[in-house]
């Protein structure tokens, strides 16, 4: 597979240096409108000039994918790794590291963060927006806490939504296909003299995993529905608004894997569906003092609920106050203890040996027996965040980019926190930028935060940028970025609480369960130095975009350990390095072709075993989009990565499609074939399906 990639990107780079008209003509040719990114410093800039590597996923590109989430379109990505766990659950990792943690990419849509505050993750299943109302996806690829504040430690992932005034009129989507998949899609968008509405609605269905590595049947279904409403109102020539509204609703499965801390005794039923509510709200608030200084004022509010309540059951002795009392003084003991319960008491402390003994003589005494109760698992977190941002042009050759923001955070779970936790933080952030002559472009930023639970930090970062043209540009770039450990790692106080016992447990009606943990309440932040060499050119003649990238980066006090309850020791032990190099190839060929190419090569070390998980050596795509004419499209991607937690992952994916016009309404019929090249599962060894194929077809109406 990366053999076969890096000969494609060979054969690209050859044609495309032997095309002497190609250089002649475009290298110093400005006469072509540049396109900009935004997500890199908050500033607009041309890709040459950005000090990192950005991917952009255009609403073209998004389309031809054919994907219908948003974890599946980062396969495009350079270097990025997607996985799942727990059957929907999908996880998507920067070069890697813990591939049930995916805690260090910040995820943002409009600039609003949806990384969750309580359980510092990002829940890729419910995300609150649909792939039809993506504009583009922007990835800056590498730390940019100096842009986001800490979280974005390996990168930054913005979803851009359409703008209403380009959604006028109405769209109606209907998706149905092998694996329980039922989508649809409804919009309907309006514009007036100074301002624009849409509305957009829409559902995603599917049944998951077919069977796990024993045959069973996988509960790993989802089903959920989302709301948006997206404003935009140019007060006068100065001001503006832009405000949103969103709201989903949905259910998740979640496959059993509980496994007992003792043997013998029976599991019972340890899972269940996942009832989620989000809602969310932002307005952006824009003057342009002058066409050299802007100010705007952001401002969001986020809720995310989370309803998980089941009847579970379990052995008495697992709400023993004895058992309890052994777990806190030393869990070890216990699982030493659980590996034979009812035979000899393990060496120990006196202490240790006494209360095991206790124990042993309740199994006898019958707390073996099954007692079942109602477990909840809930949580709410809530989150507020206001940022004011003051853009200025000092000069011709100086922009200064500076503001400062609050956010707090609250979690809320009676399982998870044993009540509710909060959190506050203050960022203050700048960026300048300075063109030293027609050529060199130098870069300098800094971000420092107040984080309440976890302490202070300030990350700079340093590029610089020679620019042989406005479209073509070398770049060096040295950064430091931080990820601060969130209130599950830090600051949990984990016990189930199990109420409606029948039988009761110890003559209660309501017990907690023996296994509990507590963060350790002093966890440092995450530390990574990084270091990156790149090239960015556009030769608009020939159509081509080219990205390279070789990059240095270290993780120190890296949190690896699994956050379970029966094993929760979170520490700042571990550190992990990355080196390697990424390229990315966008080719025009002429009017009705496009090439697109990507590949990454990751060397690696870690000090948990954890954090080699999810990394790939090789891993890339290579994508090919074809207008037949008629209304006829296509478009062939492949997806390959050398491992995925031990895994080969690779995949085909064919869209085939037909638009056509019947007076002021316009149709596109559509189809999608997937088919893995291998036979291995997705990710973990339990997600697997019984067919290597799966198809899906799409009807789409926009009038």
């Amino acid at each position: 597979m990366a053999i076969n990639i890096r000969a494609s990107l060979h054969l690209s780079m050859l044609a495309l240096l032997a095309t002497g008209e190609v250089l002649g003509n475009d290298l110093f040719d400005s006469d072509y409108a540049m396109p900009e990114v935004l997500t890199a410093t908050r500033l607009k800039q041309s890709p040459a000039a950005v000090p990192g590597s950005v991917t952009v996923l255009d609403s073209a590109l998004i389309t031809a994918s054919g994907a219908r989430d948003i974890p599946e379109l980062l396969r495009l990505v350079p270097g990025m790794m997607v996985g799942y766990r727990n059957g929907n659950q999908a996880t998507a990792n920067y070069h890697g590291s813990n591939v049930t943690e995916a805690r260090r990419l910040q995820v943002l849509i409009d600039g609003r963060s949806v990384y969750r505050p309580g359980l510092a993750s990002v829940d890729w299943t419910d995300i609150p927006v649909a792939i039809e109302d993506i504009e583009q996806i922007e990835v800056f690829r590498g730390p940019n806490t100096v842009s986001y504040g800490a979280n974005a430690l390996m990168g930054v992932i913005n979803i851009l939504t359409r703008h209403p005034l380009n959604s006028r009129g109405t769209r109606l989507k209907t998706t149905q296909g092998q694996r329980g998949i039922h989508d649809w899609y409804a919009s309907h968008g309006n514009a007036w003299q100074d301002g624009a509405l849409r509305l957009s609605l829409s559902g995603l269905q599917d049944d998951g995993f077919d069977h796990d590595q024993f045959g069973r049947d996988y509960r790993d279904s989802r089903r959920l529905n989302r709301f948006s409403l997206s404003a935009s109102q140019q007060l006068d020539s100065r001001h503006s608004l832009d405000w949103q509204l969103a709201a989903k609703e949905g259910s998740n499965q979640r496959p059993y894997g509980y496994t007992p801390v003792f043997d013998a005794i029976a599991p019972g039923d340890k899972g269940s569906d996942v009832k989620a509510r989000d809602y969310a709200g932002s307005l952006r608030w824009t003057l342009d003092l002058s066409p050299e200084h802007s100010l705007h004022l952001q401002s969001s509010a986020q809720h995310w609920q989370r309803k998980q309540v089941w009847r579970a059951c379990e052995a008495e002795v697992a709400f023993s106050p004895a058992l309890g009392e052994l777990w806190d003084l030393n869990p070890f003991y216990v699982v030493k203890f659980g590996e034979n319960p009812l035979g000899a008491v393990p060496p120990g402390t006196a202490q240790e040996q006494a209360l095991a003994t206790a124990v042993r003589a309740q199994l006898l005494g019958g707390a073996a027996a099954p007692v079942c109760g109602d477990v909840n698992q809930s949580m709410r977190e809530t989150r507020y965040d206001f940022e004011l941002q003051d853009t200025l042009s000092l000069s011709d050759d100086l922009r200064l980019l500076s503001g400062l923001g609050y956010r707090y955070d609250q979690a809320d779970s009676e399982t998870y926190f044993n009540g509710a936790l909060s959190n506050h933080i203050w960022r203050l952030f700048g960026h300048l930028e300075w063109q030293l002559g027609a050529h060199w472009l130098v870069q300098g930023g800094a971000m420092l935060e107040d984080d309440q639970l976890s302490g202070s930090s300030l990350t700079p970062r340093i590029a610089v940028n020679y620019l042989i043209t406005p479209r073509h540009g070398l770049r060096a770039v040295y950064s430091e970025a931080v990820r601060s450990p969130d209130m599950y790692e830090n600051n949990v106080d984990w016990r189930y609480r199990v109420r409606n016992l029948q039988p009761q447990a110890f003559g209660q009606s309501s017990a907690t369960y023996f296994a509990r943990s507590r963060g350790p309440g002093n966890l440092d932040q995450e530390i990574m130095r990084s270091r990156e060499l790149g090239y960015n050119g556009s030769f608009a003649d020939a159509g081509i975009s080219l990205d390279i990238k070789l990059f240095y980066d270290e993780i120190h006090g890296m949190i690896s350990e699994p956050l379970r309850n029966d094993r929760f020791f979170p520490s700042n032990a571990n550190r992990m390095r990355f080196s390697g190099a990424e390229t990315q190839i966008d080719w025009q060929l002429s009017h009705a072709d496009r090439l697109r190419l990507s590949y990454a090569y990751v060397d690696f070390s870690a000090s948990s075993r954890l954090d080699r998980r999810l990394t790939a050596r090789h891993s890339g795509s290579a994508g090919w989009l074809r207008d037949w004419g008629q209304g006829w499209s296509s478009a062939l991607f492949y997806y390959g990565a050398d491992q995925l937690n031990q895994f080969h992952f690779q995949r085909l994916d064919l869209r085939v499609a037909k638009h056509m016009v019947i007076g002021n309404t316009a149709l596109e019929l559509a189809g999608v074939l997937q088919q893995r090249l291998d036979d291995e599962a997705l990710t973990w060894q339990e997600n697997r399906h019984d067919q290597r194929h799966l198809l899906y077809f799409s009807a789409e109406l926009d009038f």
